[in-house]
């Protein structure tokens, strides 16, 4: 697998890694050991790098990791790097992301991990003003001076969030929406990011499933499933479910976009390598929910690159179905 450095971390992560909100809640009921199977299978695939957060499942994701990172322990294998973040089992007020709270925070996550320091701490979608306080940076600098963290991230909402973190001098990575679907990180995220040194982590990169081709307007998704509950943004942002297109759009775009994928590839892995050939981009985290959709992410990276008139058509789709009705929102 293709190796990028994963911005200020100084760390070097495989370009697919393995987002594990699935495996935490909010997709539906995964058990643990399909959990678990999932994890392995990806690491067998090559995958050394794990996204979660203290929300999924309210801690359910993280420590199911915590027990793959136990087994490898046991047998001598190399740890795969592991970011969680932080911030969203508590109001989104500005006032809560405090020195105070993030210790608390942390303590929880290196407890449900098992691991006495984080690789990669990230805001979990902060309100605005945070990205603008000096003592919130204060405090995470705090957190990697006296060996908590190793290193601190944003996963932000919007381009101008992103933008706004990337100016920080000390932030390693920002995780951003970025796939077909939501393209505008490419105009000024993405350029700024690689300008700074700052790692990027593509988070929703099959659009909630959307870019996988497997759903229609026929697909009934369960009553836990926050494709279900979360279409309109009911619950949390709108942008996280289906990256925020209309459904029956993107079931559109999803059938214009079927005749540029090369043969016996399927139109995930198409859409994932769309993401890889961002040269910005450290690290795309799909999520999977057993190993057989584990294994078949990380095989993208071994696809050849798509061509120039490939990448044109995907935008032109864009363009036309997807920029009128959601890009000036993120």
């Amino acid at each position: 697998m293709e190796i990028r450095m994963l911005g200020r971390t100084g760390r070097q992560v495989g370009i697919i890694g393995l987002g594990a909100w699935q495996l935490g809640a909010g997709w539906g009921q995964v058990d643990e050991a399909d959990a678990l199977g999932t994890l392995h299978a990806a690491l067998e695939s090559g995958v050394d790098f794990i996204d979660t957060a203290d929300e999924y499942g309210d801690g359910r994701s993280e420590q199911i990791i915590g027990k793959l990172l136990r087994s490898h322990a046991r047998t001598g294998t190399r740890k795969p790097t592991v970011a969680t973040k932080m911030g969203r089992r508590m109001a989104q007020e500005p006032e809560n992301y405090n020195a105070a709270n993030f210790r608390a925070w942390t303590d929880r996550s290196r407890r449900n991990l098992g691991v006495e320091r984080l690789d990669l701490v990230q805001l979990h979608c902060p309100p605005g003003p945070v990205y603008a306080s000096d003592e919130v940076f204060d405090a995470l600098d705090a957190l990697v001076e006296d060996g908590t963290i190793a290193a601190y991230g944003a996963s932000v909402r919007t381009c101008e969030q992103a933008l706004a973190a990337i100016r920080r001098p000390n932030l390693a990575t920002i995780q951003i929406v970025l796939n077909a679907f939501r393209a505008k990180p490419l105009e000024k995220v993405l350029p700024a990011a690689a300008g700074a040194g700052v790692g990027v982590i593509a988070r929703v990169p099959l659009a909630s499933g959307l870019l996988s081709g497997r759903y229609t307007a026929a697909t009934v998704f369960g009553a836990d499933d926050h494709r279900n509950y979360n279409r309109r943004g009911e619950v949390f942002d709108v942008g996280e479910t289906f990256s925020g297109v209309d459904y029956a759009t993107g079931l559109e775009a999803v059938e214009r976009l079927r005749p540029l994928v090369p043969e016996g590839v399927t139109l995930a892995q198409f859409a994932l390598r769309w993401i890889v050939d961002q040269e910005a981009v450290s690290v795309v985290i799909p999520g999977a929910r057993n190993a057989h959709q584990a294994h078949a992410n990380a095989a993208a990276a071994a696809l050849a690159p798509l061509d120039q008139d490939t990448h044109k058509a995907v935008q032109d789709v864009y363009d036309e179905l997807i920029r009128p009705q959601i890009h000036n929102q993120w």
